[in-house]
């Protein structure tokens, strides 16, 4: 069940740095759990459906998956950023 253009769109809108970028950990997060969020939602009313049940699974691995490697990137730079000269102890 893919999202619908307009619906990509408002997300990459508020959640990318271009109103292009698709691409970005931020928005790739945004988009996984808008489908995350109408897979559920379908699951709610048909229960016995688990060719769906595994594509949520397989949704939520790559969303914990790309956000784990976002906070990585995230405290590289941090220590990257810490140990410049520039906010070096003086």
């Amino acid at each position: 069940m893919a999202l619908k253009p307009e619906a990509t769109a408002a997300i990459v809108a508020e959640y990318g740095s271009t109103p292009t970028d698709t691409g970005s950990p931020e928005t790739q997060v945004a988009l996984l759990s808008k489908r995350i969020e109408e897979i559920t939602t379908h699951l709610k009313t048909n229960p016995h459906d688990h060719h769906n049940r595994r594509g949520l699974l397989l949704l939520v691995g790559r969303r914990r998956r790309i956000f784990s490697i976002s906070l990585r990137q995230i405290s590289i730079a941090t220590v990257r950023l810490s140990k410049s000269s520039v906010f070096a102890a003086k």
